[in-house]
């Protein structure tokens, strides 16, 4: 039976967004509400969270402070969250930097300690450089693996956000030039992503190597609500650093992930944090799901 189906109300899920998200002027409530916990964020990093977030200096789009910036937003729109909601939600999952707020959430690692292993994260994945990612937009995978195998461009495909939105990754110049040919095969659109480097990609390997290293010294709980990992698509169920590595070199399965939510009962899905990016793709896979179910890979038996 699935986890929400208690005293008659529905399965819920509580999403987190990643990089990208991030807004001048985030969190500026939040702030205020929860002054000890972004006085304390911002102790143990050296530089002022607020500040960062709402002073416009351009830092918010520098990974090395996006990440852990964002993890604090998202940490304190969950408090907030909980205090209204007074229940905890069924099932969590966060896109790409997302997950380590739903960790957090479930319990797996405390709120500084997030902090601390968000900081450590963007500090490795800033230091790949060269690199860029860029959404596909009216495309399918098959559509756009099929365009990047025709033309050779050395591009890999770093996130199936929706049905018809897929993120591309490689080296900036590639990236840039990769508009021309997918614009010439039909894609609806081609829009480069504000991130540094290419996530989610072979290209973030160094980062990937020293951010498992980092991780061996730090305690990781068992998620005691569960969480979709973006590379399986499933919850959590093993050691917990494993996938967190290997998530920066792979496709974040994200249009799975909704799937196997929707397929579990979840009716009541929320984008916990900035922005309303992941409220968007969720109607887009709720679509494809209910015009053609047994194609979601999370509704499969």
């Amino acid at each position: 039976m699935a986890r929400g189906l208690r005293q008659g109300r529905s399965v819920s899920a509580w999403l987190f967004p990643g990089q990208g998200a991030q807004r001048t002027g985030m969190g500026a409530a939040l702030f205020d509400r929860y002054p000890g916990q972004a006085e304390a964020a911002s102790d143990l990093l050296g530089w002022s969270v607020r500040a960062v977030c709402l002073c416009g200096d351009g830092r918010l789009d520098q990974t090395e402070f996006t990440q852990p910036a964002l993890f604090v937003v998202n940490a304190l729109s969950c408090a907030a969250r909980r205090e209204q909601a007074g229940q905890e939600p069924d099932y969590l999952a966060g896109h790409s930097l997302g997950e380590l707020s739903a960790l957090h959430a479930a319990g797996s690692m405390d709120y500084l300690d997030g902090v601390r292993v968000t900081a450590r994260r963007g500090e490795l994945m800033a230091r790949c450089r060269g690199g860029g990612m860029a959404v596909v937009l009216g495309m399918s995978e098959q559509e756009v693996r099929g365009v990047l195998d025709r033309s050779g461009t050395d591009l890999e495909i770093a996130g199936l956000n929706a049905p018809a939105q897929v993120a591309v990754s490689g080296e900036l110049s590639v990236v840039e030039r990769a508009r021309e040919v997918f614009l010439a095969a039909g894609a609806g659109d081609y829009v480069r992503l504000r991130v540094s480097g290419a996530f989610h990609s072979r290209h973030m390997a160094p980062a990937a190597t020293a951010f498992a290293r980092y991780l061996a010294g730090v305690r990781l709980r068992p998620p005691r609500i569960p969480v979709i990992s973006n590379v399986t698509a499933r919850p959590y169920n093993g050691p917990l650093a494993d996938p967190l590595v290997a998530q920066l070199t792979s496709c974040v399965r994200w249009t799975d992930s909704i799937g196997y939510l929707i397929a579990a009962g979840a009716g009541d899905i929320e984008q916990v944090g900035p922005g309303k990016g992941i409220e968007k793709l969720v109607r887009s896979i709720r679509q494809q799901h209910a015009a053609r179910p047994r194609d979601i890979v999370g509704g499969r038996a």
